[in-house]
């Protein structure tokens, strides 16, 4: 970042798609485009040879594709990468989230034409997030053949509830799916507790995200439907446009009731149905992300005897959301991701096993 101006380079394999982003980008005084390339190789070459803050990548191109191209970069020469997509065919929504995992910080849904009713919704978001992202720390990522082991491996920190467990719910935002993915690895299927989750994405991504955790964690992974009775060891994705939350007689509840904090499925809404229904016996999680939906209620959550954790920021991608709570006095631990499954099974098979005794 030179002058302060964000440098930023373009990859997109069509012309048209890419002259509109670099328009786009460049119509906000803090961006400079520094660069507009048509192949993942391309990408990975300038990145080697320059240095922009941030990458704002496309998946399918020729030579290398999106995730090839991000692998590399980060195995190389690490920075910020932003992948930037149409979400138009399915087959996308897999290598999105490979992608993530292979360390870009965050998805976003390519703006459509100016003329659509999206568009001003769509670039903002984009322009927004291509400048919180330039100043994200990353990491080298180690080149691997395997998959990453599971965060249950760790050592589990000593931690007790004081209440037996009946429901987790887990709030994140921005660099969380690669964080909720290794928490629920670290998770068995005997798991004694449901898991809800608000994890803030753009439209279309969740069904392919369920998928990939489904088929990365090894656990039944759902779009929270209305009125299901949450079982044990399986997980509740609060679905698109949707408030998600816990009723008095157990049973997961959706409302399309206002945004909260600017946002619908919110996690301040799941949270809160938690502290009310559940009181100690619940577990709320809040994760990387900007913002602070859900800090004030994960401290409400507290206040009614649960235990509540929160990511810490070395490992956090931005500390907004979990930060907020620490700052309020809503954390009973703060951890860092790679601990937090460990934690989870520590705390609700702990309870869960003496409440059987």
């Amino acid at each position: 970042m030179t002058d302060g101006k964000i440098d930023v380079l373009v990859a997109e394999d069509f012309a048209v798609t890419r002259m509109f982003l670099v328009r786009l980008l460049e119509s906000d005084p803090q961006i400079r485009v520094v660069g507009a390339v048509g192949d993942g190789q391309a990408a990975v070459d300038f990145v080697l040879k320059n240095r922009p803050d941030v990458v704002l990548m496309d998946l399918y191109m020729p030579k290398l594709d999106g995730f090839e191209a991000t692998r590399r970069i980060m195995e190389t020469r690490p920075l910020p990468i932003v992948i930037c997509s149409a979400v138009a065919d399915p087959r996308e929504l897999d290598i999105i989230f490979r992608s993530l995992e292979a360390g870009a910080v965050a998805c976003i849904e390519k703006p459509v034409g100016s003329g659509h009713a999206q568009f001003e919704t769509n670039a903002a978001n984009l322009l927004q997030t291509v400048k919180l992202m330039s100043e994200v720390k990353v990491v080298r990522r180690l080149a691997r053949s395997g998959p990453a082991p599971a965060a249950a491996a760790r050592p589990a920190p000593s931690l007790r509830a004081p209440a037996e467990i009946k429901l987790v719910g887990i709030g994140t935002s921005t660099g969380g799916p690669p964080v909720l993915q290794s928490i629920l690895a670290g998770l068995s299927k005997d798991f004694p507790a449901p898991v809800l989750v608000v994890q803030h994405i753009a439209r279309g991504f969740l069904t392919g995200m369920a998928d990939w955790l489904r088929q990365t964690s090894g656990l039944q992974v759902h779009i929270g439907s209305y009125g299901t009775l949450p079982l044990p060891g399986h997980v509740y994705l609060a679905p698109d446009d949707f408030h998600m939350g816990i009723g008095a007689s157990g049973q997961i509840v959706l409302t399309r009731e206002g945004p909260e904090n600017g946002l619908r499925p919110a996690v301040s809404f799941l949270f809160r149905s938690l502290a009310e229904a559940y009181g100690p016996n619940a577990l709320g999680v809040l994760l990387t992300g900007m913002g602070k939906d859900g800090a004030a209620e994960l401290k409400l959550m507290r206040d009614k005897g649960a235990i509540t954790i929160a990511q810490d920021s070395e490992s956090s991608v931005v500390h907004g959301m979990a930060g907020a709570a620490i700052a309020l006095g809503g954390v009973t631990h703060v951890l860092p991701a790679d601990k937090i499954a460990a934690a989870l099974v520590s705390l609700v098979n702990n309870r869960s096993n003496k409440a059987r005794n």
